[in-house]
């Protein structure tokens, strides 16, 4: 019997992780693109699939449209995730798992090729599910360090740099190994930002006059 519901919570636990990587996966810089008849956000600009490049169109609203779409799709891989939890009874890291899996499905898209985004939008919305507080906290440190500087990239890593610690105060222990991880990732696939961070040649938004 304790094998059969070890089991049962394995596959249970296994498929959650499934869904939110797949959720994850839905790339909605390029689904966005399609749909308005725009360049593939992959073939210009810097190349990623995600609302800032996709800014560089001259069209606010695809852009817009971009945000919302990566937000809402890491929001609800982990809201399903806790549905879950509460309903079958599975261990609490399952929605941390998820959260990451659904970073790495927005980084490593299976519907296109495996070549996403850097996650920053996806995992604003992990944030909001695990904590309204957390994510707003991180949001506007974000916005703050925008307004400074005007480079989104390093507002990007300030944001995922607070998590963890923010996250340790308000979850707790796992909240901040998971947040860990999540900054590591977002850290990695800004390595290229951070190098012209480091030598002062990353771009800036400029204020219009």
């Amino acid at each position: 019997m304790w094998f059969c519901v070890w089991d049962k919570t394995t596959m249970m636990s296994s498929a959650v992780m499934v869904l939110a990587y797949m959720l994850g996966s839905l790339s909605f810089a390029v689904l966005v693109s399609r749909a308005l008849g725009l360049p593939d956000p992959r073939s210009h600009g810097s190349g990623n699939p995600g609302a800032t490049n996709m800014l560089r169109t001259g069209r606010k609203s695809a852009a817009a449209a971009t945000l919302f779409g990566d937000l809402a799709k890491g929001w609800l891989a982990v809201t399903l995730a806790a549905y879950a939890r509460a309903r079958y009874g599975l261990p609490d890291w399952v929605v941390y798992a998820a959260a990451v899996a659904a970073l790495l499905g927005h980084m490593y898209p299976l519907f296109f090729g495996f070549k996403g985004g850097k996650g920053v939008a996806t995992a604003l919305g992990v944030l909001l599910a695990l904590s309204p507080w957390l994510g707003l906290i991180c949001a506007l440190i974000w916005l703050v360090v925008f307004a400074v500087k005007r480079i989104s990239s390093l507002a990007a890593l300030t944001a995922a740099l607070a998590a963890p610690i923010a996250g340790f105060y308000l979850l707790g222990n796992e909240a901040m190994a998971a947040l860990s991880l999540l900054a590591t990732f977002i850290f990695w696939r800004h390595r290229a930002n951070i190098t012209r961070l480091l030598a002062g040649e990353e771009g800036r938004f400029v204020k219009p006059k």
